[in-house]
C-alpha cells in the first residue's frame, strides 16, 4: 500500500502511435484498465490491447483529457474525460485504479482533478460507468426500477460519498461461439418472415459503402438519442457523412473489423436499423457488439433480431474461430435483451450508470 505522499497525479499525453516516446505512460494506464476491468468482472475476456483502444480515442469528435498517477515510477491509476465537441452539456468520466493500489486515496484524488477540469471547463454534469461485482447486503436500485446494485460495495460509496446519483443498470453479457448454425438461420429467417417483406437486409465490413454514409450518419445521431440513457440525459450527438468516414478511417487502423448489418426500407430505401460487430484480428480475443439501433417508427418488426443474427451468421461465415462475443446493454431496455437473450446470451455482470451535476 503507498501513502498519499507517494504518488503524484498529471496529465498524460495520448500518443498518436504506439511506436512514439510518449506511448510508454499511455500502454500503461491500458494495464491499469484491464486489471481494473478483470477484478470488476472476473473475467479476462473484457481485456482490450493498447493497438484497439488507441484508434477511437484520436478521433477529434470526442476530445479527452488523461491523468495518470505514478507511485515509485509506475502507472497504478488512470483517469479519462471525454466530451462531444457540440456540447458542454455532459461529459463522460472514468477513474480505474490498479487492484493492487486501492485504498490508498488515489482514486479520490483522480477525481478532484478531473471534477476541477470539468468544472473549469463549464460541463454541466458528469456521467461515468463503474463495475459493480456482486456482493452481500443491501441493494441501490436507480429510478428506473430495472436492476441495482449492492449498496456497500467500494465503488458505490465512493460515488455516493463525492455526490453521484445512480441513475441506470447496464448488463454485460457473453455467449459462447460457435453458435448452431441451423439455429441461428432459423431466427434469421424467422424474423424476416415477420417484416413482410418492406425491409431490405445490407451488409458491410469495414468503411461504410458511400452510398450509405449519410443514412449512417442519421442512425449514429439518433442513435444518441433513441438509446435508452434514464436519467443520465445524455446529449444529442450529431453526426454527417464526413464524420462516419473519418471515424471508420480510425476503426481501419485497429487490429479489427467492424462488420454491419443494416434494414433498408422498401418504401424509402434508406436504412431504418443497424447493428455492429467489431471482430479482432487475433481469433483468441471475443469479438464486441458495438451499437444495435431500430429507429423508433419502425419498431415492431423483429428488425433487431434479424440484423442480429445476420450479422452472427456472417462472423461464424467469415471469422470464425473467437471464443464468445459480448454485449452491454441497459437493464430496462427489455425489447434488446429479449433478443439477446432468445440467442443465448447470459449475464456476466453489471455496471452501475451514474450522474453528478456540476
Amino acid at each position: 500500500m503507498v501513502s498519499p505522499a507517494e504518488f503524484t497525479i498529471e496529465v498524460l499525453p495520448i500518443p498518436q502511435s504506439l511506436d512514439g516516446p510518449d506511448a510508454a505512460d499511455f500502454l500503461a494506464t491500458v494495464d491499469v484498465r484491464n486489471a481494473a476491468e478483470v477484478h470488476g468482472y472476473g473475467t479476462t475476456d473484457v481485456v482490450y490491447s493498447a493497438a484497439e483502444i488507441l484508434p477511437r480515442w484520436k478521433d477529434a469528435h470526442e476530445p479527452k483529457v488523461l491523468w495518470g498517477a505514478r507511485s515509485g515510477g509506475r502507472i497504478v491509476a488512470r483517469a479519462l474525460l471525454e466530451w462531444g465537441v457540440d456540447s458542454l452539456e455532459a461529459s463522460w468520466a472514468s477513474i480505474q485504479v490498479h487492484p493492487d493500489h486501492v485504498g490508498a486515496g488515489i482514486g479520490g484524488a483522480l477525481h478532484a482533478a478531473v471534477e476541477s477540469f470539468a468544472r473549469e471547463r463549464g460541463f454541466g454534469r458528469m456521467l461515468t460507468y463503474a463495475v459493480s461485482p456482486d456482493g452481500p447486503g443491501e441493494r441501490l436500485v436507480p429510478p428506473t426500477g430495472a436492476g441495482s446494485v449492492p449498496a456497500g460495495n467500494r465503488e458505490v460509496r465512493f460515488l455516493l460519498d463525492r455526490g453521484w446519483r445512480l441513475e441506470q443498470v447496464t448488463r454485460a453479457s457473453r455467449i459462447a461461439l460457435p453458435i448452431d448454425d441451423a439455429e441461428l438461420e432459423a431466427r434469421r429467417a424467422g424474423a424476416a418472415a415477420a417484416g413482410d417483406g418492406g425491409y431490405r437486409v445490407v451488409t458491410w465490413a469495414g468503411a461504410t459503402p458511400e452510398r450509405w454514409l449519410e443514412d449512417q450518419a442519421m442512425l449514429f445521431t439518433r442513435m444518441s438519442t433513441e438509446e435508452p440513457t434514464a436519467g443520465l440525459e445524455a446529449p444529442e450527438d450529431p453526426w454527417d457523412a464526413q464524420r462516419v468516414a473519418d471515424y471508420d478511417a480510425l476503426n481501419l487502423e485497429s487490429p479489427s473489423t467492424v462488420i454491419t448489418a443494416a434494414a433498408a426500407h422498401a418504401g424509402t430505401g434508406h436504412l431504418v436499423a443497424f447493428t455492429q460487430l467489431s471482430v479482432p484480428h487475433d481469433l483468441t480475443r471475443p469479438v464486441s457488439q458495438e451499437d444495435t439501433l431500430v429507429l423508433r417508427e419502425h419498431r415492431g418488426h423483429r428488425l433487431g433480431m434479424l440484423l442480429k443474427t445476420q450479422n452472427l451468421i456472417a462472423l461464424q461465415r467469415d471469422f470464425r474461430g473467437h471464443p464468445s462475443v459480448l454485449t452491454w446493454n441497459a437493464e430496462e431496455n427489455r425489447a434488446m435483451l429479449d433478443v439477446n437473450e432468445a440467442v443465448g446470451f447470459v449475464p456476466i455482470g453489471y455496471e452501475g450508470a451514474w450522474r453528478k451535476d456540476l
